[in-house]
Order: C-alpha cells, then structure tokens, then sequence
C-alpha cells in the first residue's frame, strides 16, 4: 500500500495562515475563548458546513467549510473534543482539539486518532485568524492494532539533524514489514493532497530515520507508514523548527 492515506487535522482545520496578534487571556477573554471552543466542537461534531457561518469571519468560512468535507469523505463518523489550553508565552489564547474515528478504505478498517493545538484570533467571537502550533495523527489499520511510539520531537533547531522514529512496542522479530518516510509540503497539506510514500523493508522494530532541519525558522511535517502482516500505520508530525529555544 504506497498511497498515503493519513488525513490529519491540518487537513481538516488548517486555515489560510494569518498574522495573529499577541493577547493576554484574561478572565473575559478566557471565558469568550471557552465558549468559542465549545461552538467550535458543536459545529465539528455537526458535520454540517452551515455550522460554520457564524463561527469564523466571512473569508474563513468556505475554507473551513471545503476541508471539513473533504476530511469527512474519508472519515464520516468522528467525534471532536475542543478545549481551551495554555496560552502561548507572548500571551495568544490557544485551542486543543482532538479527534477519534474509523473509517474504510480498500477492504480495510482503519483507526484514527489526531490531535492539534493552534492559536486563535477572536473578533466579536468570530475566529479571524489562527497560528498552528503543534500536530500529530495516528492511523492504524488490523484486527488487532499495532502498538507504536511515534518518537519524534515537537520542536527543533535550524540547521540540526534529529530522529524521525516509529517504534514497534513489541518488535516484531523476523516478520516482513515495509516502512516509508515523507517530508509533506505546505501545498500538499492546504490542498489535502495524498502523496504517494515510496515503501523499502524495514526492521521488525519500526522504521528510524535522521532527517535534517532547514536553515530558517518554520516548521516540517512528516508522514511515516509501516506496513506489517496485520496492517498498516500511518502517522504525521509537525515539528517547529526555531533559532534558539
């Protein structure tokens, strides 16, 4: 199976990135932030596009809209969890959101499970903008599902090399898997692309790579597949990449 079939919540919810301003969370802004997330999880869990029409500002609202189908094409019964998280150290109010689901592709049932975290700009209790800050998902495929460890870090360097590992909690010995390492595009990710994800053996415990951070500050997102006799994992990974910690 070489096509990549992960769909995360940067393929659902990711906006059109905008500048966002610094905000401190006080005790009204924490409240209109709570009670934003729970529209927010009202309008996901919804599925209906229209929910979104007093959610986010004019311009945002087809883009939510278009993505959320897109994304419910492949994984029509999910349930959503949005909660308010910390803020950021420069003081941006920030969303938690969850997601947990299956879905069937080619005969197989596959498991999701995906989380996000992203800063939000409010106007009048519209979203008018959003920063993603940290992303991860994991697709599993079998009856019986592959515990794994998705061994990659939140937050890097420039220029520094560091490991993209998926690791088998139990290895599985001499079995026959396949495994493969993809570095998606921001185009792949806002236009929902599913690249295909070239597959080389692997050891029976996982799939580990180095990989190399770019010069300038920004982000990555990996996806990484093994393929094992009962199935398939699937899993992405924003890391932010910065000048100093």
């Amino acid at each position: 199976m070489r096509r990549f079939l992960g769909v995360t919540l940067v393929s659902a919810m990711a906006l059109v990135l905008s500048p966002v301003q610094a905000l401190g969370q006080s005790g009204r802004e924490g409240s209109a932030v709570a009670r934003f997330g729970d529209r927010l999880q009202t309008a996901l869990n919804s599925g209906s596009s229209s929910a979104f029409d007093t959610l986010a500002s004019l311009e945002l609202q087809p883009v939510l809209a278009q993505r959320l189908e897109r994304f419910r094409q492949d994984f029509p019964e999910v349930t959503w969890q949005v909660a308010p998280a910390a803020p950021t150290p420069d003081g941006r109010p920030t969303l938690s959101l969850q997601v947990r689901g299956a879905a069937e592709s080619q005969g197989l049932i596959y498991f999701l499970e995906a989380s996000e975290q992203i800063a939000i700009r409010l106007d009048n209790g519209q979203l008018v903008g959003q920063e993603l800050l940290a992303q991860q998902s994991l697709l599993r495929s079998g009856e019986r599902l592959l515990a794994v460890d998705v061994a990659i870090p939140d937050v890097v360097l420039t220029g520094s090399r560091y490991d993209v590992d998926l690791i088998v909690e139990k290895p599985l010995g001499q079995a026959l898997v396949a495994g493969g390492l993809i570095d998606l595009t921001d185009e792949q990710l806002s236009a929902q692309k599913r690249p295909n994800l070239p597959l080389s053996p692997q050891a029976g415990g996982g799939l580990f790579k180095s990989v190399q951070a770019p010069q300038q500050p920004g982000s990555q997102t990996w996806a990484v597949m093994l393929v094992h006799p009962d199935g398939v994992v699937t899993a992405t990974k924003r890391v932010r990449v910065v000048s100093s910690y």
